[in-house]
């Protein structure tokens, strides 16, 4: 009886809150008396068209791009506002079918379902969608709201005992979870203690044996609740503790108490990492791997995969972390439905990470799924959106390797292997059609895919003639002058095919190899050695020798070209140095005869000698022969003319602070002092006072204990300086203050260290290397400001940083970096904004990744390709390539040193004709290359 009465108030409070909804809530679809005065309004019709409009422009992009996660939010969010109820529900499920939803998300839409379902038939379809939430996350909050709602029905036949079922469930599933598991524990007790207020007898009565023992048998289940819940390190365990022995009639058993106490010890190890996730700002990254680390040590499964849910739930976009947790799930627990749960969920949180599709084949082949299901799989991966060509080329790969696996080769036809061979040929289709004009590259230049089925054809079917009409193609791909290709085919008809086609093979490679001929010549020498008759031996001999003149002509050739163009630099060079010396020495003479006029009017004046120090130093760029206006008035004094008197005004006072500066003594920079000194640089030559100015701008980092401006001889300001300060932490916030603009240019802050004894250091503080999360756009007009930038990228994801790069003025240069919250984001957005136009520029989009700088290579002589120089109008030459391997070069033509940039005293740039190098025959050159 009190069972029902639970069931019935149950069932009443929803029928209560039911027709509640209907008339207040606006998330339900209702309308107040309040919403209903705003909807007769204006403005109230004028929003409701702006969000019916707005809806209608979400559904149209998802039906573009259905994986934009931040358009099923806005949209979601829409429905929800606006009450739009079948919409709402068709927007939930289409976006939980391409995403895990997050713990917020799943229980919005669990209250909205709960408010509407009132029949048993309803109640089910929550129970179902209860069930997808927890496959989703572990989220104590919806095991906790499932168990509650569940209580609901138990006046319904088994209801009590599916009850238990789902807080058994709950249980396993985050009852170990140290800050919130302590919640489901006490929910579940007090589900038990109701169920034993019903079991009680009637005050004054007798109990029949049957009731005496249900009442044993619930008392018992409580005890066993208490005694499992003290045995699990959990936050407040003690009042816990204190509740069992308050509740109980009977002493605590010696068992439990031993739990307690190595649970209580269990959990002050616990502390520190959950006082440290408590503490740390997101995504909590490290914390969360120290905690990981801690448990795997321990050992114990069942944390070690809490643990790992826990990250995953506030870091369900990181692949790395996926990466590791389904490792650890793949080799230590092995349980089918929990391995391909993780994965699935994996690949639906990170679909842009192509090594996590990879490792879900794998994981489905290896616990026997279904091929149809498995084929599907691939299907969603290849939509997926990977970001580079060889993503591609990868899970294709595993793919086909996938499928080889199934292929029994013993028979010689089955339907297993031609769906392996439709399946190489549809790849390399693909990469020809679909990546290609994606990305302008098929990600497989070497042609990879097409060689492994050229084995399987060769070694696994014994079909030969398949295999070269493969190899055929491969070489017209323009693999033919690689002597690596032309072996590698070679390998394979020595292994399963005959000497006829060897040589055939050979034979071509030593017409078309264009990197190495000399290896390919030595291998066909080999062969016939080994194989050939004498005419099989002659004809080889005569090829490769014909071929190998030509090679050495083209060399010659090329080291001709180069020679002269050696001879060109250096020509130019002694022009340069003999007319900066005619420059010194016209400068040398012309301070010798002002010295003179100095001299004859001034009688009391030293030596000569003294007099020709007198003219300052001018620096490169300066006017040759135009003294300073300083100077001209000394020099019109000096033939008795009066200079003419300037007023003092602001040129005059700028000319006199600078002669001013002339008499300050050099101080130089102590280096020992490096650790408190930034160094400022570009800053404005015209900068009036720079020492006040500076000081003003840096003093909000620290005390400033020293601010030492770089000024010219002629005093002039050269546009960067020292700033030391008084302590070290002042200098490090001094580094924040980099490209601040300063009188409309950027100003560099940058560490102070000597370049000579620190020649690697370098000052550029952005990355250089692939970056997912932030994009690189060229092609903007150099008036978008960052603002007009962030308003475009922003509708796309949430923008972190945005970077203008600019020229050392201060004017842009129409690229920018665009840095998102996550790689679905940043890839979303290329998609989205590359082509895009602004301002009437087509921008192009795409993934940082700055490409390597290339070092000049200093001291060789000759180089193989010839430089870039000596092409003519009409691109490169035949005879331009030089075809010596390096390993040869060096030991024909010893490395010249090179010396600021012009190669000195080497062969190519001598007036004697380059020696000729020592012949060498066919198995020298061998030799060589394979000892190298």
């Amino acid at each position: 009886a009190e069972l029902h009465k639970m069931a019935a108030a149950g069932a009443e409070a929803a029928a209560e809150e039911e027709k509640r909804l209907p008339e207040g809530d606006p998330e339900s679809g209702g309308d107040s008396d309040d919403e209903g005065d705003s909807d007769s309004s204006g403005d109230g019709e004028d929003e409701e068209k702006e969000n019916e409009a707005e809806i209608q422009r979400l559904e149209e992009q998802l039906s573009i791009n259905a994986f934009d996660y931040n358009c099923h939010l806005d949209l979601i969010k829409l429905l929800r506002q606006e009450g739009e109820l079948v919409k709402l529900r068709r927007a939930r499920q289409k976006m939980s079918e391409l995403f895990p939803l997050t713990e917020e998300i799943w229980l919005d839409w669990l209250k909205d379902e709960i408010k509407m379902a009132s029949e048993s038939s309803e109640r089910e379809k929550v129970y179902e969608l209860f069930e997808r939430a927890v496959k989703d996350y572990i989220c104590p909050e919806i095991w906790l709201e499932y168990a509650q709602y569940s209580i609901g029905g138990i006046g319904q036949e088994g209801g009590i005992e599916k009850v238990r079922s789902i807080f058994e469930r709950a249980l396993t599933a985050v009852g170990l979870h140290v800050t919130k598991g302590t919640a489901l524990w006490e929910a579940y007790r007090e589900f038990e203690n109701a169920i034993l207020e019903t079991a009680q007898p009637v005050p004054g009565s007798v109990p029949s044996p049957e009731q005496q023992q249900v009442l044993c048998s619930q008392l018992e289940k409580i005890h066993t609740l208490f005694r499992r819940q003290l045995g699990i390190p959990l936050l407040d365990m003690e009042a816990s503790y204190a509740e069992y022995e308050e509740w109980s009639e009977e002493p605590i058993p010696e068992t439990t108490i031993k739990n307690y106490k190595k649970a209580l010890q269990q959990l002050e190890k616990c502390k520190p990492y959950e006082e440290a996730l408590l503490g740390a700002e997101t995504p909590k990254l490290a914390e969360y791997q120290a905690y990981i680390d801690f448990e795997m040590k321990a050992g114990d499964p069942a944390r070690i995969q809490l643990i790992y849910e826990r990250a995953l739930a506030e870091n369900c976009l990181v692949p790395d972390l996926w990466a590791r947790y389904n490792q650890y799930l793949d080799r230590q627990l092995k349980v089918k439905e929990l391995v391909l749960s993780a994965h699935d969920r994996a690949v639906r949180n990170c679909p842009w990470t192509v090594g996590l599709w990879i490792r879900y084949l794998l994981a489905m082949e290896r616990h026997r799924v279904d091929h149809s299901i498995i084929s599907e799989m691939f299907e969603k991966a290849l939509n997926a959106g990977f970001i580079q060509a060889t993503d591609y080329v990868e899970i294709w790969q595993a793919y086909l390797d996938y499928l080889r696996r199934r292929v029994d080769f013993t028979q010689d036809s089955s339907k297993e292997l031609e769906e392996l061979r439709s399946a190489f040929a549809r790849a390399v289709e693909y990469l020809k059609q679909e990546v290609e004009e994606r990305f302008s590259e098929s990600g497989d230049p070497s042609c990879t895919i097409m060689q492994n089925w050229a084995r399987v054809e060769a070694r696994l079917c014994n079909n030969m003639q398949k295999a070269r009409e493969l190899w055929d193609n491969i070489m017209t791909k323009g693999n033919a002058k690689y002597a690596n290709m032309w072996l590698e085919y070679y390998n394979l008809e020595r292994a399963h095919g005959d000497t006829q086609h060897c040589r055939k093979a050979l034979h071509r490679a030593v017409q078309c190899t264009s990197d190495y001929p000399e290896h390919v010549c030595e291998v066909l020498l080999t062969l016939e050695r080994i194989e050939g008759t004498l005419e099989d031996w002659d004809a080889a001999v005569q090829k490769t020798e014909n071929r190998l003149a030509r090679v050495n002509e083209q060399r010659a050739k090329a080291a001709e070209k180069e020679a002269a163009l050696a001879k060109q630099e250096e020509e130019k060079a002694e022009q340069r140095k003999q007319a900066r010396a005619e420059k010194k020495a016209s400068k040398k003479a012309k301070k010798a005869r002002i010295g003179d006029k100095r001299k004859a009017d001034d009688e009391d004046e030293g030596e000569w000698g003294q007099e020709e120090e007198i003219p300052s130093k001018r620096h490169r760029g300066e006017g040759d022969g135009v003294l300073p206006e300083e100077d001209m008035e000394v020099e019109t004094g000096l033939f008795g003319r009066s200079a003419p008197v300037k007023p003092d005004g602001p040129a005059n006072l700028k000319e006199k602070a600078s002669t001013s500066r002339k008499d300050i003594p050099k101080v130089f920079h102590d280096s020992s002092k490096d650790k408190v000194t930034v160094f400022v640089s570009n800053l404005a030559y015209t900068m009036a006072e720079p020492e006040a100015k500076l000081r003003e701008l840096f003093g909000s980092c620290g005390e400033v204990a020293e601010i030492r401006p770089v000024f010219s001889n002629k005093g002039t300001f050269r546009g960067y300086c020292y700033v030391q300060f008084k302590e070290e932490e002042s200098a490090l916030q001094a580094l924040g203050l980099d490209r601040t603009a300063v009188e409309g240019r950027p100003m560099f802050v940058s560490p102070c260290v000597d370049k000579n004894k620190n020649p690697d250091f370098k000052v550029f503080r952005y990355s250089t290397t692939l970056e997912k999360h932030k994009l690189f756009i060229s092609g903007l007009p150099f008036s978008c400001t960052k603002e007009e930038l962030e308003e475009v990228c922003k509708a796309h994801g949430n923008v972190k940083d945005i970077r203008l790069v600019t020229n050392r003025a201060g004017k842009p240069k129409g690229l920018a970096y665009v840095e998102y919250e996550n790689e679905a984001q940043a890839s979303q957005a290329v998609l989205k904004m590359d082509g895009l136009t602004v301002k009437d520029h087509v921008i192009k989009v795409m993934i940082s990744n700055p490409p390597l700088r290339k070092l000049p290579e200093a001291g060789r002589a000759s180089t193989f390709p010839a430089p870039r120089q000596v092409y003519g109008a009409r691109g490169k030459g035949r005879t331009q390539l030089s075809m010596m391997p390096r390993a040869l070069q060096r030991q024909s033509n010893p490395v010249a040193k090179a010396e600021n940039g012009m190669v000195q005293n080497s062969p190519a740039t001598s007036s004697e004709p380059p020696a000729e190098p020592k012949k060498m025959s066919n198995a020298d050159f061998a030799k060589m290359l394979l000892k190298k």
